[in-house]
């Protein structure tokens, strides 16, 4: 699942983290204004009750906002044990950074140069910024919380869709319920209802690895909540209340562009899928126009919605629309299109579709809620999701355990109260001619965003349970394939970029990830082997298993906080006006290193046949892989149009062949 602005060097990361993007800036005022397929003298009538309004100052505090359900639960319970992110040693730091920019180094000269600034780093600026940066560590609960929101997510201004946002793409419905569009939004609104009552009560088994639990801070960030678009600095805004046990609340559900809100809740119970299923009819059955398309503008450049924001908020009656969006527990939105496979369904759920030169997809959602579910008109589903202040590991938790709840023949599905007949309730916008104009232009800054991307897709013929028997690391495995794709792709010219994996450190206090440096020296060796016909099999097999094994304890290092791009972005922001900045800051090599061409991460889910997000730099891949599969290796690969996608593809297709071929053939040797 990540995007963000390009802060002075060091860059930050992906999914489950941030993910930088060079883009230009999605151009205002710039564009013809297209028509609009909906009738102006219906929707255009602006109400008398307006007043003048200016965009609220981000609140200093609104970190603090969201409560933390029941402290000492069993989902929390472990939270005080936690430990603080530790500050890396310089001497480490520095030694490891020399490490990684051995590879990266277009020559012996130019890597020499950076030695050198590293060494001049370490001998004079950099002891005193390690002791700030050890100084703040001590005095704050999280030495690189507020830097991380703001520098890789909130003050990035480019529309979060690709950028920002991830998706996943959900199975097929369980046969055993209804397969209506309806049916299958109405089991996940019970489901998804159910998950948020039970971490608000605190009964969510909190995510843990062989050394136990880990932080489940992020989750205070998943229901009830909205990101708020701000001048130059977003922020995200709680409704949740402080001993809410989850037994009130309402959702969102967005049909042809039109707001219905739906109480989720009766007299303390949540709706049975019945009951759901019932409004959700209701709402296709009684939206058949197009409405104003208003949830286009969220997609927009983050400046853009801000202003238009404020625009949009002057109404009254837009307010009141506003504040229930963002205060519903997640949104659903219902979509015309029907994705029949694997690219399209991606696609989909991606960015919407395009209808007629209108983005119809992005018209019908609400982009800066943290949670939105996507059902199609043929039933097919899926998820997508705001990145800045929740990854994507938790995300995926939910979705797994809301779709393991509908697989279950046993799941409560709730019975319906009699007496008890709910309706939706339908919002409508007042789009006076401002926001008709600044809809038409968001409109087409979301087309030309849409129509800049490609998007490849392959599954492996072998997976996990082969790659195992090998006595492989399927993840380090996943990468070595990428990294060999990579460089018969790039054939004789030079690297020109850095490989970024993404690294949980949730096993730390409000940790979130950190960079795994993926290019390796011994990694370049064992790719280099693979197109020289004078290496044996066996001398393959010994340069990948050095690669491997590096990989392994870079992902460990970065695992417990020790990578470098943290600790060197930290080191930086402590830099105090007037100060020269070290030359290490802008060496070539350096930025080179951070420069992210291939931008990975894995997640997995039995039940996600698709996920994904967008590349990170203009002439770069994203690389969205699972390897939990015993069957297949999944490799998603975006990128922009004008990036020879399907030939990357290609590579990584073959890339996966020739691993196996080699220890399918290092194996049948040691039998003979």
């Amino acid at each position: 699942m990540r995007g963000h602005r390009v802060p002075a060097w060091p860059t930050h990361t992906l999914l489950p983290s941030p993910r930088h993007h060079y883009r230009a800036m999605l151009a205002r005022g710039s564009h013809r204004i297209s028509s609009l397929p909906f009738s102006p003298s219906i929707f255009f009538s602006r109400a008398m009750t307006t007043t003048s309004f200016n965009l609220s100052p981000r609140p200093s505090n609104w970190k603090a906002a969201a409560p933390v359900p029941l402290p000492g639960s069993l989902t929390l319970g472990a939270q005080h044990n936690l430990p603080k992110l530790p500050v890396p040693s310089l001497s480490n730091t520095a030694s490891r950074l020399k490490d990684s920019l051995k590879p990266i180094a277009w020559s012996e000269e130019e890597y020499n140069a950076v030695v050198n600034k590293i060494d001049a780093f370490v001998a004079g600026k950099g002891p005193e910024l390690q002791t700030r940066l050890v100084k703040r560590a001590e005095e704050t609960p999280h030495w690189l919380e507020q830097w991380w929101d703001d520098g890789g997510y909130l003050g990035y201004r480019d529309s979060v869709v690709i950028n920002v946002s991830y998706y996943y793409g959900f199975d097929q419905q369980p046969s055993h319920l209804p397969q209506s569009p309806a049916g299958r939004a109405a089991g996940i609104a019970r489901a998804a209802m159910i998950f948020r009552q039970n971490l608000k009560r605190g009964l969510i088994r909190p995510e843990g690895t062989r050394e136990g639990p880990i932080c489940m801070d992020t989750y205070r960030w998943m229901f009830d909540c909205c990101r708020i678009p701000g001048d130059g600095l977003d922020w995200s805004i709680s409704y949740a209340k402080e001993g809410d046990q989850g037994d009130s609340g309402h959702i969102v559900v967005i049909r042809n562009n039109r707001i219905w809100k739906i109480d989720a809740t009766q007299n303390g119970r949540i709706l049975s899928t019945e009951e759901f299923e019932k409004q959700i009819q209701h709402i296709y059955d009684n939206t058949k126009i197009e409405y104003p398309g208003v949830g286009v503008l969220t997609a927009s450049n983050r400046d853009v919605w801000a202003k238009d924001y404020a625009e949009l908020a002057s109404s009254y009656k837009n307010a009141s629309i506003l504040e229930t969006i963002e205060s519903a527990a997640f949104v659903i939105s219902l979509e015309a299109s029907k994705p029949a496979d694997p690219v399209h369904h991606s696609r989909a759920l991606w960015h919407g579709d395009i209808r007629n030169g209108v983005p119809v997809g992005l018209r019908n959602r609400w982009v800066d809620k943290p949670l939105q579910f996507i059902i199609f008109d043929n039933s097919v589903a899926g998820f997508m999701g705001e990145h800045s202040v929740m990854d994507g590991t938790p995300t995926a938790r939910m979705c797994d355990d809301v779709l393991n709840m509908l697989y279950d023949p046993a799941f409560d599905h709730g019975a319906p109260v009699s007496a008890f007949s709910p309706v939706p309730v339908a919002l409508d916008w007042e789009v006076f001619p401002a926001i008709e104009k600044a809809i038409a232009e968001a409109d087409v800054a979301a087309r030309e965003l849409i129509e800049s991307q490609e998007l490849g897709y392959f599954l492996t013929s072998y997976g996990k349970a082969a790659i195992k028997s090998f006595g492989v690391s399927p993840d380090s495995w996943a990468q070595m394939v990428v990294q060999l794709a990579y460089k018969r792709f790039l054939g004789p010219e030079k690297r020109t970029g850095g490989t970024y994996e993404a690294a949980s450190t949730r096993k730390f206090y409000k940790g979130r990830t950190e960079a795994i440096r993926v290019v390796t020296s011994e990694a370049d060796a064992w790719v280099q082997s693979m197109d020289d016909e004078g290496v044996s099999a066996e001398q393959r097999k010994k340069l990948f298993d050095e690669a491997t094994k590096k990989h392994v304890s870079l992902a460990k290092n970065a695992g417990q906080g020790q990578g470098v791009d943290r600790h060197l972005y930290g080191l930086k922001k402590l830099l105090k006006e007037g100060e020269d900045i070290p030359e290490l800051f802008s060496d070539p090599v350096l930025t080179r290193s951070s420069y992210w061409v291939l931008s990975t991460s894995a997640i997995f889910s039995k039940h996600f046949p698709v996920y994904g997000w967008g590349e990170v730099v203009p002439d770069g891949f994203g690389v969205a892989y699972m390897t939990g599969y015993d069957d297949r290796l999944q490799y998603t690969i975006t990128s922009r149009k004008e990036m020879p996608n399907t030939r990357f593809v290609q590579e990584i297709a073959k890339a996966a062949d020739d691993l196996y071929a080699l220890h399918s053939e290092i194996v049948l040797r040691a039998k003979i």
